[in-house]
């Protein structure tokens, strides 16, 4: 077989020309994504008014606050829950098929939405229990999500615009969060349209009139609905055929499906296919030599970038609403009533998805194919630290009233370079270098090192930012320290992950087989993946 050889299957996929159902697998895959971000971050929406809810006696250390170790725990279960569902669903998209797991992850995600709305007890320990069993398990649905939709997408798109296909499931996640907001906007206004009640004053529960109780519930329902409205065309998709070619070795079966995907007519290759099944250098496993010898930088670097980046971009999406009331942009609570605070912090999270978060994913749509993932992940991270210590170190600054508009602006960009760099990018460079056999579990693998960081900047966020000192400023606001020295960290994180940058690789151009080395017959197998990030 030549050196170069690839299954006529497999190259009819990548120089396939944009047809319709590249489209239809953006929608179907990018739908969970959507899901997968309205659940991950609609509880930041609606953690201030649990505390008014459940924890509003005299008694409690903060009477209208969550607890430190309830918020966290209501905050980061989801994440922990995620980590486990990219491991165990990563491996097992490899071990049955793409397609077998998909309709797995989506049920979870529905049944557990509606479950967490529908969280009970007779006490708030019982309920804060409840909604944090239900989203944990929401968690590993979601989970689940990440390395089967970036591994079918990958495996379905040309290798022309491969990049801007799997960004562009990616970049679903930017209209959930926004969808998030608007949700919290839509019910909080007519909750508190129909149910008004006083503003804060002295008494946490009067401000906070029974009804509040369903606001919280319906905000996490909601959820679901996305996910179940695409559970059928899930299963109405093929499995993909570099999975059935190269996995399953029955290339009769990858033909005639890619055949009826393509619309054309396309021959199977049994020699070829029996060549690479008995070729014993693409075969290797994942504990082996092998692929610690071709592939293990590769996935230090993914894993790495991944892990530093959801450090950052998790602290600030899930702990936005802190850092706005910090410096005044979301008013105190004593202020208004609980359901116009929940109108307040969807309000700011919808105006950041809107002017950064989403612009951010889709510039890195437009321009991956262009420029490449190195050079947008490298930018991503240098501008982030760029940002995030433009508002750490004058943090005093950025904290007076006149100068708010300035922070948000500043803050709105750390925003959108997450988006447009290696929040994006961390996605899709895991779901085209590996080899098919083991691309799921490495994506899997990837995105858990991703959630690890989540889970450090959820909780180490939480508690880092409560530290403040007891003066006050010129305008009357505390300084935050704990908020600022918890920025400054952030910035040096971006700034680690950038050098880590290196260690990914370039894979613009490219087939998978040409990236992974299982078109090839010799031991330079996936030599041509430069680590320096350039072609």
């Amino acid at each position: 077989m030549a050196d170069n050889q690839q299954l006529g299957v497999l190259k009819a996929l990548d120089v396939a020309k944009t047809q319709l159902y590249h489209f239809t697998a953006i929608v179907i895959a990018g739908m969970g994504f959507f899901t997968d971000a309205y659940d991950l971050f609609c509880i930041s929406l609606v953690t201030k008014l649990l505390g008014r809810i459940y924890y509003h006696k005299n008694g409690a250390a903060k009477p209208g606050t969550l607890p430190p170790e309830v918020a966290a725990a209501v905050n980061g279960v989801a994440l922990c829950g995620t980590l486990m569902g990219q491991l165990f669903f990563g491996w097992l998209g490899d071990k049955l098929g793409r397609k077998k797991v998909y309709g797995i992850t989506l049920i979870m995600m529905v049944v557990c939405s509606v479950a967490s709305g529908l969280s009970f007890g007779n006490s708030p320990k019982g309920v804060m229990t409840t909604l944090c069993f239900f989203r944990f398990w929401l968690g590993v649905g979601i989970g689940g999500d990440y390395p089967l939709s970036a591994t079918i997408m990958s495996e379905y798109a040309n290798k022309k615009t491969r990049g801007a296909f799997i960004a562009a499931v990616f970049a679903m996640q930017g209209f959930g969060i926004m969808a998030g907001g608007i949700v919290a906007l839509i019910f909080s206004s007519i909750f508190d349209h129909q149910f008004p009640s006083p503003i804060y004053s002295v008494d946490p529960v009067g401000s906070t009139v029974p009804q509040a109780d369903y606001l919280w519930r319906i905000i996490l329902m909601v959820g679901a609905l996305p996910a179940g409205m695409t559970y059928y065309w899930r299963m109405k998709m093929p499995e993909t055929a570099r999975y059935t070619a190269l996995v399953a070795k029955n290339i009769k079966q990858a033909t005639q499906d890619m055949s009826k995907v393509l619309q054309v007519d396309l021959e199977a290759e049994e020699e070829v296919a029996e060549r690479v099944a008995q070729n014993p250098r693409l075969n290797y496993g994942l504990f082996s030599k092998e692929f610690l010898r071709r592939h293990g930088l590769h996935l230090l670097g993914t894993t790495s970038t991944w892990f530093l980046l959801d450090i950052a971009f998790y602290s600030q999406n899930l702990f936005q609403k802190d850092i706005f009331s910090a410096i005044g942009w979301i008013p105190g609570a004593a202020t208004m009533n609980a359901i116009h605070e929940v109108y307040k912090i969807g309000r700011a999270q919808t105006l950041i998805a809107l002017c950064s978060t989403v612009p951010g994913y889709w510039f890195t749509v437009a321009f991956i194919d262009i420029m490449g993932r190195f050079a947008i992940q490298l930018m991503g991270f240098f501008f982030m630290t760029v940002f995030m210590f433009a508002i750490a170190f004058p943090y005093d600054h950025w904290i007076k009233p006149d100068n708010r508009i300035g922070f948000v602006i500043i803050y709105s960009l750390t925003f959108f370079f997450a988006n447009f760099g290696p929040n994006a990018t961390t996605f899709v460079v895991p779901a085209e270098i590996f080899p098919a056999r083991l691309r799921s579990t490495c994506h899997g693998i990837s995105a858990a090192a991703g959630k690890a960081g989540a889970i450090v900047g959820a909780f180490g966020f939480l508690y880092a930012a409560q530290s403040k000192d007891k003066t006050k400023t010129d305008a009357g606001y505390p300084p935050g320290i704990g908020v600022k020295n918890s920025l400054m960290m952030l910035g040096v994180i971006n700034f680690v992950g950038m050098l880590m940058t290196f260690l990914v690789p370039e894979s613009k151009g490219k087939s998978l087989e040409e990236l992974s080395g299982e078109n090839v017959n010799d031991e330079t197998a996936s030599s041509g993946v430069s680590t320096s990030g350039r072609n």
